[in-house]
């Protein structure tokens, strides 16, 4: 299925406004506020915006804007435009989450967003790309666990760059982004969306070191990648 167009009317008069629409994330009938100062959407330009849809909300969380800076670095350098992205809708969370993170892109680069429950439903599409919910927490735990089973560290995003049974590359928006922010987010909002966290030894012991170390999963994530890539280029 591909992403549904957003009102034409809507995005124009954004525009009209002032209201630079790269910075806005349009999903249904709300509009959630990636950057408020380079998006320009003031006070001001959000009252003459409810006068002419007064049935959108516009959401402005700091949160948020956290989450999509982190995103954007990570987007910024695996985005090619005009992509077609597939985004797997089978489980609804991780669906809203890279669908509103995703959004300004299509006005940024032109990318095209595609969903469906299986890979053959994006290929009707030839998609490009598929978009994955790994957050940062998800990579570190899984080193983490490499570690406390004796196992060669990896990293998963590293590792999994590239499907190459379906040809597709892999985009992990959410990879700088902690778990908690996500969490800290939605529960703000009116949704009904539940962020499940599969309990483990490595959940609890990232949980014990962050009381004791500033931004452990930023730099557990540095030391590994800085081991694989020494193991590469040792090899």
């Amino acid at each position: 299925m591909k992403s549904e167009p957003i009102n034409k009317e809507l995005a124009k008069f954004l525009q009209i406004i002032g209201v630079d629409t790269r910075f806005v994330s349009i999903v249904g009938r709300h509009i959630f506020v990636n950057n408020q100062r380079f998006s320009r959407f003031s006070n001001k330009r959000q009252e003459t915006f409810i006068k002419k849809f007064p049935n959108y909300s516009i959401i402005k969380s700091k949160i948020f804007q956290r989450i999509c800076t982190r995103a954007s670095r990570i987007l910024a350098n695996t985005l090619k435009p005009g992509e077609k992205i597939f985004i797997y809708d089978d489980d609804k969370c991780s669906k809203f989450i890279l669908d509103v993170i995703m959004e300004p892109y299509t006005r940024k680069y032109g990318i095209k967003l595609y969903y469906g429950s299986l890979i053959e439903d994006g290929s009707k599409f030839d998609v490009d790309s598929i978009a994955l919910p790994l957050t940062l927490d998800n990579e570190v735990e899984n080193i983490l666990g490499n570690i406390l089973n004796g196992e060669k560290i990896e990293v998963f995003s590293l590792k999994n760059r590239y499907d190459a049974k379906n040809n597709l590359n892999l985009i992990y928006p959410l990879l700088n982004v902690p778990r908690s922010w996500i969490i800290s987010w939605l529960g703000k909002l009116d949704y009904e969306y539940k962020y499940t966290i599969n309990e483990s030894y490595a959940v609890d012991l990232m949980e014990f070191f962050e009381g004791f170390i500033p931004d452990v999963r930023e730099n557990m994530l540095k030391s590994a990648l800085y081991v694989v890539n020494e193991c590469v280029y040792d090899e």
